[in-house]
């Protein structure tokens, strides 16, 4: 990573969000190709792109990457309104989650690019949405081993219906749990989060990630634009960060985002925090994972390793819920819980990750 690419591709993101025209004098001394790497890691190709053509540049890899982006979201905007029709018939309430409502907080379409839909639905009849699903040409990729069931539908529709906006054992599970009680009627059996609410939920996934693998500057523009375009009751918002635990990273990826985008000078947390965001990518790192992790067990290596390798047998474990949701017929048959160790590490070697983790782990 070279600060000075990072530092061009904010600049043409800054430019795009707030519709500046770029200097094309600024444009002309940047190397184009290394911008373009920074966004693929970002997925900020899209933006950037918008940024280029404002200034009237056209490069051949950023309208490519502009155009699938274009489409992408039209096929994941016809298949979710699919999605919402025949639930509005079965009468399955449902509500769609974070891009695909951020997507058209952006100034163009396009702009704000997405790996899939996320939508919220009534656990009750996960098996009524699955037949939806499958009935629309989805593939079934995942079923009821985690918070959210994931389907497929080439060329490249994904959906992650969530059962639960946290697996239990989270941290915000408890506070989600009843979220519905919450919601506000969208039409059909469609709703919504009021514009507090849907902030403080997205500022509670990005710190899911954030205190995971990393997260990434797309994470953070996200806050930018949603503040600029909707202002949301900050007292609230304050008040319920505060219930979550998380009161701290919400003013810090607050002044981050709204520094950063609107070209104000960065204060000594704001750069220490973007090191890590810039470290990490869209989707974070398993290196970021790694010690964020051996942190959150006391610096201790050795209490890592066991708790990784190790699965949880004990019901009041923080894990033991998300193990079980993810082998359900181990923990249903107990016995065969040690065989899970087997399996989870041949699984790791096959995938090579688990070397990569070791390594990591020994320099950590």
């Amino acid at each position: 990573m070279t600060y000075k690419h990072v530092s061009d591709l904010i600049y043409l993101v800054r430019c795009a969000v707030n519709e500046d025209i770029p200097s094309r004098e600024r444009i002309g001394r940047m190397d184009l190709y290394e911008v373009y790497q920074e966004a693929r890691k970002h997925s900020l190709t899209a933006i950037a792109a918008c940024a280029l053509e404002m200034a009237d540049i056209h490069e051949e890899e950023f309208i490519q990457a502009k155009g699938k982006a274009i489409r992408k979201n039209i096929l994941l905007d016809a298949d979710r309104e699919t999605a919402g029709r025949q639930m509005d018939k079965a009468g399955i309430w449902y509500m769609p989650l974070k891009g695909a409502v951020l997507k058209d907080l952006y100034p163009y379409v396009g702009m704000r690019e997405m790996a899939d839909n996320d939508i919220l639905f009534d656990p009750s009849r996960a098996e009524d949405v699955r037949s939806i699903m499958e009935e629309s040409g989805f593939t079934t990729e995942l079923f009821e081993k985690g918070p959210h069931d994931i389907y497929h539908k080439k060329p490249v529709s994904n959906f992650e219906m969530h059962r639960t906006l946290f697996a239990e054992g989270s941290d915000f599970y408890k506070y989600y749990k009843d979220v519905k009680d919450r919601l506000l009627p969208a039409g059909g059996c469609g709703y919504a989060f009021s514009p507090e609410d849907f902030y403080v939920y997205m500022i509670c996934h990005e710190y899911k990630h954030y205190s995971g693998g990393g997260t990434g500057l797309r994470s953070l523009l996200d806050t930018y634009v949603y503040l600029k375009k909707k202002s949301p009751d900050m007292d609230y918002i304050g008040r319920e960060a505060e219930k979550l635990g998380i009161a701290e990273f919400e003013r810090g990826n607050r002044s981050l985002a709204c520094r950063l985008f609107s070209g104000r000078g960065l204060t000594e947390k704001n750069k220490e925090m973007l090191r890590f965001i810039l470290s990490s990518g869209t989707y974070g790192t398993l290196s970021n994972q790694v010690r964020n992790a051996v942190r959150a067990n006391g610096g201790s290596k050795i209490r890592y390793m066991l708790r990784r390798f190790f699965p949880p047998v004990r019901e009041n474990d923080k894990e033991y819920k998300q193990f079980a949701a993810q082998y359900p017929f181990a923990y249903r048959h107990k016995a065969l819980i040690p065989l899970l160790i087997v399996f989870r590490a041949g699984r790791g070697l096959i995938r090579g990750t688990l070397i990569r983790e070791l390594k990591i782990l020994w320099k950590a």
